[in-house]
């Protein structure tokens, strides 16, 4: 999908170099249409306070002339918007990585923004479901449909996030080409870069009760999991899906498609599995991403230890 056009006030030679930068991003590091409609967001906010500020559009100058305040002022403004600390610091990861860019291209030298400190985002935590929550809500996906094929494209879709560790991206975005005769797929994650993950038996087992049970036509190349018109599965309508489920188990609001990968890394990791292993599994290109599921298993740990142990009732 190609990332959305991000409208800008801008002098001539500064929309070309806004355009090389998205062009760049896109070729170079290779950075989804997702990552560059919010990198789009953050700048073209950005550009629209540099034209407010100065009372005129800006060119590849006025960036040039910018100060640590005017960056600070931004910043202040955004938060006055009641822009989150995490939206807030990943603004700055695109100001940097846009001057950045500028200055390599011998287009803007300013070296202001560098002692600009960008606002800490919340630490987060991964929140997993329990192992028998996870179970219960691959065992009623399938009871929110009465069109069976409808019923056994979700079991197959959830039982393949929680059983692979996919993102709900990577699992909509598979053609019928890529599911596998074997016991391994390649998937095809963040940056394009490229996994391999294993397939379990049960998970190959719901996605082919569920392609025996689809009623349309489907080639090599079109998608592997359909909506209920024939076309490409809206995530909308998963989340949707999901949401019922909380519902109907009552599950806590953190219970997302997402929280199915979380569950099978906390739980690959509460079963003995080694991080490295996990990092590779999930597509993690840090450790320390996949690391901070060790502070779930933790968590966990000392859960269990101050209802069971009889010196921690006290």
């Amino acid at each position: 999908m190609p990332p959305t056009p991000i409208h800008f006030a801008a002098r001539p030679d500064l929309a070309l170099a806004v355009e090389g930068w998205r062009q760049w991003l896109a070729g170079e590091k290779r950075a989804s249409a997702h990552t560059l409609d919010g990198y789009g967001r953050d700048l073209s906010a950005f550009l629209a306070f540099v034209t407010d500020h100065s009372g005129a559009e800006p060119d590849l100058a006025a960036l040039a002339g910018l100060s640590a305040s005017d960056f600070r002022a931004f910043l202040a403004r955004r938060s006055g918007e009641g822009l989150a600390r995490s939206s807030l610091a990943r603004t700055m990861s695109t100001l940097r990585g846009f001057f950045r860019f500028l200055d390599r291209r011998d287009l803007v030298h300013n070296q202001a923004l560098a002692v600009v400190k960008a606002p800490r985002p919340p630490k987060s935590v991964p929140k997993p479901l329990a192992a028998d929550e996870a179970m219960e809500t691959l065992a009623t996906a399938g009871e929110l449909h009465d069109e069976p094929w409808l019923a056994a494209r979700d079991v197959a879709l959830f039982t393949l996030l929680y059983g692979a560790g996919l993102r709900l991206g990577e699992a909509l975005g598979l053609a019928r080409r890529d599911w596998p005769r074997g016991d391994t797929m390649v998937i095809t994650g963040k940056g394009r870069k490229q996994r391999v993950v294993p397939i379990l038996p049960v998970v190959g087992e719901a996605v082919a009760d569920y392609l025996r049970q689809l009623p349309y036509p489907s080639e090599a190349g079109d998608p592997l999991f359909l909506g209920a018109r024939g076309g490409a599965l809206n995530p909308g309508v998963v989340q949707r899906q999901m949401r019922r489920l909380r519902s109907l188990l009552g599950l806590p609001e953190t219970a997302t498609p997402h929280a199915l990968r979380h569950s099978f890394a906390t739980h690959l990791l509460a079963g003995g599995g080694d991080l490295r292993t996990i990092q590779e599994l999930l597509g993690h290109a840090s450790l320390s991403t996949t690391q901070r599921y060790t502070e779930v298993d933790a968590a966990r740990i000392t859960a269990v230890y101050r209802d069971a142990h009889p010196r921690a009732k006290g």
